[in-house]
């Protein structure tokens, strides 16, 4: 590994590191709950193992609780995860020409904290080679891979144990508060986060969380006709 190459690698673990703060609890919460909706411990290592998307894990979990139907299930998981769809167009000029399995094991371990990390540095350095920028990706994984899967795993092992008191429930929304909220730099970026928070609310009594797959399908339209608007009067905004 070149020196170059191992630099990057390190300011990927460095550049992610910060967010094991939240990612801990959130993987711990969710270890604890699935245990408490009925799953055993092989069963909640094989759903985050295999899932590896903490909010489209507990979008579903709850659903499964309500004895939602699996197409609902299936259809709002999908739905939480559409951003991972936006997520691998903003990075396929970055690392689209990897190899096909690279490409398929950055499909797996991309995740919100990777994708913010690779975005800040990518921005910054646009001169960064492919290796480079393939070993900052992977060196982004590595403080929260490992430790989702071994927070799960303690979640589901002390359980019910957990003070109530510990209130890890908060790593939820700090979690996606501390990625989303850097990202909204543009006027179509804001506007379809107020989109999806308004809808959202608006559509809170629709059965199983589908309000959450209407609220996403909304915000998705209103930031894309935002920004061909804007596109459109550019030319004669000057």
């Amino acid at each position: 590994m070149t020196v170059s190459i191992r630099s990057a690698f390190l300011r990927g673990c460095l550049a992610s590191a910060p967010f094991v703060i939240v990612v801990g609890p959130f993987a711990l919460l969710f270890g604890v709950v699935a245990t408490e909706a009925g799953l055993d411990v092989l069963q909640v290592m094989l759903f985050s193992v295999s899932v590896f998307a903490g909010a489209s894990q507990f979008a579903a979990l709850q659903l499964m609780q309500e004895n939602a139907p699996a197409l609902v299930i299936l259809a709002t998981s999908l739905a939480v995860n559409l951003r991972m769809v936006m997520y691998s167009v903003a990075m396929a000029p970055h690392l689209g020409g990897a190899s096909l399995g690279t490409r398929a094991l950055m499909a797996y371990f991309l995740v919100d904290q990777s994708f913010a990390a690779c975005q800040v540095e990518f921005d910054r350095k646009p001169a960064l080679t492919l290796p480079e920028k393939v070993a900052f990706f992977f060196g982004s994984v590595v403080p929260i891979a490992p430790l989702w899967f071994a927070a799960s795993l303690a979640g589901a092992l002390i359980g019910r144990s957990i003070p109530p008191e510990f209130a890890l429930d908060f790593a939820v929304p700090i979690t996606f508060l501390a990625i989303c909220a850097p990202m909204l730099r543009s006027i179509p970026h804001v506007i379809s986060a107020a989109v999806s928070i308004v809808a959202a609310l608006l559509f809170s009594w629709l059965p199983y969380g589908t309000g959450l797959l209407v609220a996403a399908c909304l915000a998705m339209a209103a930031g894309a006709l935002s920004e061909v608007m804007m596109e459109r009067r550019g030319p004669h905004a000057g």
